[in-house]
């Protein structure tokens, strides 16, 4: 005899735990904690401290403006310091975070990050903020513009590299499968120009699984990603075996968004049927899930990330 189905909202409440776009930072979960309650200070610490670390920087900025109360707490934080450079940041991308739930208009968001950015000409963020609303409502040209920007200031930015990986996989989404479609060449490029020890090694990974959501989507490839040929390809398993190589010789495990690249490796060594890999990433990943690739092309994440798991660690 079956269980009887859990109640109504558990669900959700259980999926709503998997995923925090925090991931392990511990520090950034307790000011999130504390904004909501009005405490703005403690982000005015959080950003102090994150420094000229652009890659943390950029992960904290993100994840606090995401939240609904952000935006007007960051303006009682501009009332009591007008001059303050992190608070035209904060308020730059939670405008953006606010005009993508249709609760903003375009032009104040892409105001907002340009006057940010005049404050602060050598930090990334608010152009970072910028590329965020680009890649969603923005032309080809203002996205390629707003990502040279962030670039021009931190090479390697890691948030910059995924957001244009996945416009990129958007062209020609109707042509069908292309082992030559720009954004592989864009991915090797940029994981070539990278330092050894950058997690955009795991770009191209990025890449294939970018393209498979947009071939499934559009019919070119079946929508369960383990029962298609998108991973096994020649193609697939250079891509895959060289990261998956490279994360095991990675000892920096200090980065913030290098979870978000074991999610994306984790899920290609499962579609690729390589278990035992694909479980030594799970162990590495412990119950940081990000929705992103699991939901690819249009599945329930928390259901297809821990179905993967106990599949990969044997307790299905």
């Amino acid at each position: 005899m079956s269980p009887p189905p859990p109640p109504l909202g558990r669900g959700r409440r259980r999926a709503a735990q998997a995923f925090d776009d925090a991931l392990d930072d511990a520090e950034l979960v307790a000011v999130r904690a504390a904004l909501a309650q009005g405490r703005w200070q403690s982000a005015r610490s959080l950003l102090v401290h994150s420094g000229d670390d652009w890659d943390r920087r950029g992960h904290r900025v993100t994840v606090l403006a995401k939240e609904p109360y952000c935006a007007a707490w960051a303006r009682e934080w501009l009332l009591a310091e007008p001059d303050s450079a992190d608070a035209s940041v904060l308020l730059a991308h939670a405008l953006v975070h606010r005009v993508l739930r249709g609760k903003e208009k375009p032009g104040r968001a892409r105001e907002a990050c340009r006057d940010a950015a005049a404050l602060l000409p050598d930090d990334p963020t608010p152009w970072l903020g910028l590329l965020v609303l680009e890649r969603s409502l923005g032309a080809d040209d203002e996205v390629v513009r707003a990502f040279e920007q962030v670039r021009g200031r931190y090479t390697d930015h890691h948030h910059a590299h995924h957001l244009m990986v996945a416009r990129l996989a958007e062209r020609g989404g109707d042509r069908g499968a292309d082992p030559l479609h720009e954004v592989y060449d864009f991915a090797t490029w940029a994981a070539e120009q990278a330092p050894a020890d950058s997690p955009l090694a795991v770009l191209p990974v990025v890449a294939h699984a970018e393209r498979y959501r947009v071939l499934a989507a559009a019919g070119h490839e079946s929508a369960d990603p383990n029962a298609c040929g998108h991973w096994i390809g020649r193609r697939a398993r250079l891509v895959m075996k060289a990261a998956f190589d490279w994360w095991l010789e990675w000892e920096q495990d200090g980065h913030p968004r290098r979870l978000v690249d074991l999610n994306f490796l984790a899920h290609a060594k499962t579609c690729e049927g390589r278990g035992a890999e694909a479980a030594a990433l799970f162990h590495r990943i412990g119950e940081h899930a990000t929705p992103a690739p699991w939901s690819y092309p249009d599945r329930d994440p928390y259901s297809a990330f821990r179905a993967a798991r106990a599949s990969a660690l044997g307790t299905a």
